[in-house]
């Protein structure tokens, strides 16, 4: 299936490079992101692809296609909160504020 298995340092690689190349900043709780990033490689090295930690998928990637990370719903949920579901990427707003992320709905159909 894949050629090379992820660590979670390669996971923590493309959370910065995700985060780097869209203008977002990175949870600061690195434990928080460390967890996501073990995560992150877990999902990779089952699925062969970076499935979002935090929600639940089909193992098919046409089906998962929407939460493959970053996931499509990361815009509204940073317009409308400044952070993702997972917390993980926050808006350059939110980051500057100090707070700290907190729960928010579930924009996908069918839930986590």
């Amino acid at each position: 299936m894949n050629a090379r298995k992820k660590s979670p340092e390669d996971g923590l690689k493309f959370m910065r490079a995700v985060a780097r190349h869209q203008g977002w900043a990175l949870n600061p709780d690195e434990e928080f992101v460390n967890q996501l990033a073990a995560g992150l490689a877990h999902n990779y090295n089952v699925y062969g692809y970076f499935l979002c930690p935090c929600r639940d998928g089909d193992g098919d990637r046409r089906l998962d296609k929407d939460i493959i990370c970053p996931c499509d719903y990361v815009e509204a949920d940073h317009k409308e909160y400044g952070h993702c579901l997972c917390g993980l990427f926050l808006s350059q707003e939110f980051a500057a504020s100090g707070q700290t992320p907190s729960s928010i709905p579930e924009r996908r159909e069918g839930g986590i």
